[in-house]
């Protein structure tokens, strides 16, 4: 009967592409084929002097940094970012993370990982938002690659103010000192891949992974949704 019911919703209000809108047809989720085929990937997984690696170069000694999509202000990628971000979209965050992780080549840095870490809210912003969408994208991606998500170790200790505005050298000094690791011998010995939604800068990312690399032989590498090109 629930079936049934469904089938009638869905004939009378169909899901819709969250870009251009027309309805979804059989297996199609939050994008249409076209809409999904158009994205601006950036195939940076291959490529280790890709512009993400370089946002970390001479700051952060991690061992690779990669994302799925190129960010622009009012592109496609900007209004799916929003939606997952700001309009409570979590099975969005989820479906392109485990998309990403389809897309992942065989061979890739990213085989070696032992823990997929997102990079945490403060508690006060989490509870606003009710949820925090890099916890949806890395849990997209454990579905496809097995990895377990571990959101326990890493913790936000302070909320900082809004980074707009502010020059690369402010935004780096600007986040310094505003994550804690809870118990370091968690990640001790292991390969850490730090999940964020969007990279401008790599502020915030990188002093999630300054912080990690508190614990003893531990190796991190970065990857996150979109990136924005400078």
């Amino acid at each position: 009967m629930m079936k049934i019911w469904n089938e009638l919703l869905s004939l009378f209000y169909p899901d819709l592409c969250l870009l251009c809108r027309t309805p979804l047809t059989g297996g199609e989720r939050h994008l249409c084929l076209r809409c999904l085929y158009r994205l601006p990937y950036t195939r940076y997984e291959q490529k280790p002097d890709n512009p993400a690696a370089l946002l970390f170069a001479g700051k952060v000694p991690v061992s690779g940094a990669s994302a799925f999509l190129l960010y622009e202000k009012e592109s496609s990628v900007q209004h799916l970012i929003h939606s997952l971000k700001y309009k409570g979209n979590k099975e969005l965050a989820y479906y392109l993370g485990r998309l990403a992780a389809l897309n992942w080549k065989p061979g890739g840095l990213y085989e070696t990982v032992d823990l997929l870490v997102p990079v945490p809210l403060h508690p006060r912003r989490q509870r606003s938002r009710g949820y925090n969408q890099a916890e949806r994208i890395a849990a997209g991606i454990a579905s496809v690659t097995g990895k377990p998500v571990d959101t326990v170790t890493l913790k936000r200790i302070s909320r900082t103010e809004t980074q707009t505005n502010k020059s690369v050298y402010d935004r780096w000094q600007n986040v310094d000192g505003i994550f804690e690791l809870v118990s370091p011998e968690r990640f001790a010995g292991k390969h850490i891949l730090l999940v964020d939604d969007v990279l401008t800068t790599g502020a915030t990312t990188g002093a999630c992974a300054r912080t990690v690399f508190q614990a003893t032989g531990v190796r991190v590498s970065i990857f996150a949704l979109a990136v924005a090109e400078r």
